[in-house]
């Protein structure tokens, strides 16, 4: 914790993360020329506003919050409303030596968000338009401060869909999904937003706006744009996004399976998608969640799997992927339990209340997406669970298969304890994360699928990389941001408390 003197409400709170601590007629300078490039009005020093950009949704910070802690203090926050004014703060920033952190909507679950250097926050927020919807193409162009539950309503009234739908949709950005690699629940027909990306607008660290040539494919040296896929901020600004879109499907099927063995439900899915059958919506609970999320609407679930399929497009391709699933399911022992399960999932889908309800009951609760291929996923799926629950103090630790390819597996654990005499909440959360980690390492698994590095995984990252794919990531920032101004602390500048 820092010992540095705070004034106002900041003095009642610990600053976990030091700041900037950039003398005092410095800050002033800045907010001079912060004021002259975005306005008075758009940019803002006041030290509620501060702490209320102090953390993302990590629930470390969360916990940190309830203990009078603040995560990490910015200098300021600033509200660009073009891709200009964005090149102008990176330029200043540049010329006093002050951190700049893109924030969408604070959605995060990493501490990707969170200001550990002190800087300037810059909200995208008023870069929320859609540029441009384009019928022929079947493209969208979009700012990155969209907020991705309005950008889908209208996109549907209009008669199409991106389809990436992640659970934090009502409270996420465009500009944050390109940031973290993001993955929504209708991945396995639509894929993930990397898969949806087409091109960019971005400020570089040096306040160079780069733009990439919108194509559905070129071969022309590599893609630079898709560096930014994934980067957390630390290689530039997106300003603008090119995406593919689909027309609104035309019919929809839903249909559960239940199992015996979680080895039957995922070779259901595996052959499934072998044949080229692609579900929109593919999920496996495991027997905790199936009875934690379903037993009390459906009691045929007690101690079984459940697998619940959403087929959605062209009225003859969903019967024809409903026949193939439920032959499938059929052959490897699944019993169809109907469209109820299913709609039970659709009406409690963006539930994210569990973080924000257990902290203030001493709870330690968090979630971890990993991904393996096919032919490691049990093992991968039992060496995670055990480490966990082996921690002391950890009452529940379960998983959930949410995005699924022909190659392999998304899993999606979650666990629960209380801290055991003696461990406070911050020592036995990393203790879990600590055994989870190096369970999923030690089994050949990916460490994140979808929800990005930030600060709680960082450390892990030159494993996860190899050496050399390290080394080459930290190459480009270093040359990109030789001052090391953009979103300090992440990826290969990770850093923990």
């Amino acid at each position: 914790m820092s010992d540095n003197k705070k004034t106002g409400a900041a003095a009642d709170y610990g600053i976990m993360y030091e700041g900037s601590n950039l003398p005092a007629e410095k800050i002033a300078g800045i907010r001079g020329r912060l004021v002259s490039i975005l306005g008075e009005e758009h940019v803002s020093d006041k030290e509620v506003d501060k702490i209320a950009y102090s953390k993302d949704y990590w629930p470390l910070a969360l916990r940190w919050t309830l203990e009078r802690k603040v995560a990490g203090m910015p200098d300021f926050i600033a509200w660009p409303e073009n891709t200009e004014q964005v090149s102008q703060v990176v330029r200043l920033a540049n010329e006093y030596g002050i951190s700049v952190i893109p924030f969408g909507e604070g959605s995060g679950v990493m501490g990707s968000a969170i200001p550990v250097k002190g800087g300037i926050m810059l909200d995208m927020k008023r870069m929320d338009r859609i540029l441009e919807i384009n019928d022929e193409d079947l493209v969208l162009r979009v700012q990155p401060g969209m907020n991705g539950e309005i950008l889908e309503r209208t996109l549907v009234h209009k008669g199409y869909t991106l389809a990436n739908i992640p659970q934090s949709i009502r409270c996420s950005t465009v500009g944050g999904w390109i940031g973290c690699r993001a993955a929504g629940q209708f991945s396995t027909k639509y894929g993930k937003i990397d898969d949806m990306f087409l091109s960019l607008e971005a400020v570089l660290p040096n306040g160079e706006v780069m733009r990439s040539k919108l194509t559905p494919k070129s071969s022309t040296g590599p893609q630079v744009d898709r560096l930014f896929l994934g980067s957390e901020g630390i290689l530039g600004i997106v300003t603008e996004v090119a995406l593919r879109i689909w027309p609104a499907p035309g019919k929809r099927v839903l249909a559960s399976y239940v199992f015996d063995k979680l080895g039957d439900s995922l070779e259901t899915v595996r052959m499934t998608i072998r044949t080229g059958i692609y579900p929109a919506v593919v999920r496996i609970y495991d027997r905790l969640e199936t009875e934690r999320h379903f037993l009390a609407h459906f009691k045929e679930v007690k101690n079984k799997i459940i697998l619940i399929l959403v087929m959605e497009g062209a009225a003859e391709l969903v019967e024809l992927e409903d026949k193939v699933s439920r032959e499938t399911a059929l052959a490897n022992n699944g019993k169809p339990l109907g469209d109820g399960p299913v709609q039970r999932w659709f009406k409690t889908r963006f539930n994210v209340k569990e973080a924000a309800e257990f902290a203030p009951r001493d709870v330690v609760f968090d979630t971890i997406e990993v991904s393996t291929v096919w032919s490691n996923a049990g093992n991968l799926y039992n060496s995670m669970v055990k480490a966990m629950a082996g921690v002391e103090g950890v009452i529940i630790a379960s998983a959930h298969g949410s995005h699924f390819y022909p190659q392999g597996v998304c899993f999606y654990f979650t666990f629960g304890g209380v801290p055991p005499k003696g461990t406070d909440g911050t020592e036995f959360y990393r203790k879990v994360w600590d055994a989870a980690m190096e369970a999923c390492l030690i089994a050949g698994g990916s460490i994140s699928h979808h929800h990005g590095m930030g600060i709680m995984r960082s450390q892990w990252l030159r494993r996860e990389l190899g050496e050399g794919g390290f080394n080459a990531l930290k190459a480009i920032k270093d040359a990109w941001d030789p001052s090391g101004i953009l979103n300090p602390g992440k990826l290969v500048g990770g850093e923990q408390k």
